[in-house]
């Protein structure tokens, strides 16, 4: 078995293949949209002759790679070895990903959740070096959580951990409905989806009504902007104070829009509140980080995914 790695990450809007090694170095890689053709069978295939194509680039035999890890999301089953009916994938409904991509490459494969494998990434790559035990938070269309506790990953019962957006933040009467139907949940009030609805109808202008927008013009002092994101990261800080409670991690990795706004707007704020309400013999040691990874996480999630199979965990 060799000791390359090969890693697929499967996005709402692009799949990112890489090939690399055990310390997240990428030595070919490749892009493209992601589309369903509603044949998951054929769409499996195409992922093949990526990796094969990212090989070729990389002048390494498919021999050689000890491992493909591959990042989706989601939902796998308890095994983790199908994929049940992603919403960006026409038709693939309950897809052996795993004996597919094995049958096609005839090397080991491994699937995670998109949280899991960004939680990995960072962990292995990026922020979280260091840290035996973190909490990887992705503030995208929803909000999930990977989890690192003791030095590997933590899935839970039936794969279901790192479902923190549905832990409640709010408990008025009126609080906001989540997608899931529940009041209150911490995804009604920082998840992409959610914050962009409140947006389009508080902001004066459409255009701004977006959170990339509004941490713009938040950092320009708009006073709307700035109290949409005073109100984010209350909420936000709500969710890692239970997390501190509840796990005591070393630290909890921010991405997606909070590392796009950055210490001033968001993790300084976030770190304030969360010191506030969180026990000092915890607040003291958890370190509140921006994710690292950037527009290389795609690449390096799917390395990560690989890395800990290799490992044996």
């Amino acid at each position: 078995m060799g000791d390359l790695l090969v890693g697929i990450d499967i996005g709402g809007t692009k799949i990112a293949t890489s090939a690399g090694d055990a310390e997240g170095n990428v030595i070919a890689r490749k892009r493209r949209p992601t589309a369903g053709s509603g044949d998951p069978r054929r769409d499996v295939r195409e992922l093949a002759s990526d990796v094969r194509q990212v090989l070729d680039e990389a002048t390494v035999a498919i021999r050689d790679v000890a491992c493909l890890g591959v990042s989706v999301p989601g939902p796998l089953d308890p095994t983790g070895t199908r994929l049940l009916g992603p919403p960006n994938l026409a038709g693939w409904d309950d897809v052996p990903l795993v004996a597919w991509l094995e049958e096609e490459l005839g090397r080991p494969v491994r699937l995670e959740n998109d949280a899991n494998a960004a939680a990995l990434a960072e962990w292995k790559f990026g922020a979280g070096q260091g840290f035996e035990d973190l909490v990887y938070l992705t503030m995208s269309t929803g909000v999930g959580a990977g989890l690192i506790l003791e030095g590997r990953l933590h899935r839970g019962f039936g794969r279901g951990a790192g479902e923190v957006g549905h832990a409640r933040v709010c408990w008025d009467d009126d609080a906001e409905v989540c997608g899931c139907g529940a009041r209150g949940c911490l995804e009604a009030y920082v998840g992409g989806a959610s914050w962009t609805r409140r947006l389009r109808q508080v902001m004066t202008s459409q255009d701004a009504a977006t959170p990339e927008a509004v941490v713009a013009a938040a950092r320009q002092g708009d006073p709307l902007a700035v109290e949409e994101m005073q109100r984010f990261n209350r909420y936000l800080a709500r969710g890692i104070v239970n997390l501190g409670f509840t796990l005591a991690p070393q630290a909890v990795i921010l991405g997606t829009i909070v590392a796009a706004a950055g210490e001033d707007l968001c993790i300084a704020p976030i770190r304030n509140l969360v010191r506030r309400d969180l026990w000092p013999v915890i607040a003291d040691e958890l370190a509140i980080l921006p994710a690292s990874l950037g527009d290389e996480l795609p690449e390096r999630a799917g390395l990560g995914v690989a890395l800990e199979a290799v490992a044996g965990r």
